[in-house]
């Protein structure tokens, strides 16, 4: 028996395309959690900072963008991360109870619960924003209600990916 990757394989045809499984499926769960911890920084960075401006124009704009960019990279990479996650688990025959991926895997939910309410707040926040902007008018205090929750609920999700980054790296025993 010969192994790669910390896999075991009877045969040589078998290990290489287990090999390349391996490789192809971490290049895709590599590039997912890139984009969705990329997208998730970028968007907040600039969503933060527009609004700091209280200028509803452009907190209509950056958050219309927001939603947008969620939509087409952070859903689908929610998605991604989760499938390729466990079947790199399963290719390199790590234990699902293995301490790093259940840790990985409860951070991961508590990012994904926090991500869910966030969205709202943003579709909520751009609509606040740009009916203020048709009026030219300020932002509302509703706006600024939404604006504390999306803090309070990005910080731990900023926080449960950083771990789960670690993990995925140390993968401590």
């Amino acid at each position: 028996q010969s192994s790669c990757c910390c896999m075991s394989w009877r045969n040589d045809d078998r290990v290489g395309r287990a090999v390349n499984d391996y490789i192809v499926v971490k290049w895709l769960h590599i590039l997912s959690s890139t984009l969705l911890f990329g997208t998730g920084i970028g968007t907040a960075f600039y969503m933060f900072f527009a609004s700091l401006t209280r200028d509803s124009a452009i907190v209509a704009a950056v958050t219309r963008n927001v939603v947008t960019a969620d939509w087409i990279f952070t859903a689908t990479t929610i998605v991604i991360q989760p499938l390729t996650g466990f079947y790199l688990v399963y290719l390199a025959e790590i234990p699902v109870t293995s301490r790093w991926v259940m840790w990985s895997t409860a951070l991961y939910l508590i990012a994904g619960a926090c991500w869910l309410p966030v969205v709202w707040l943003q579709i909520r926040m751009h609509r606040l924003a740009a009916d203020a902007s048709s009026r030219k008018d300020e932002l509302p205090p509703l706006y600024w209600q939404y604006f504390r929750f999306w803090i309070g609920l990005g910080i731990p999700a900023f926080v449960a990916l950083v771990a789960v980054f670690y993990l995925m790296v140390a993968k401590p025993v």
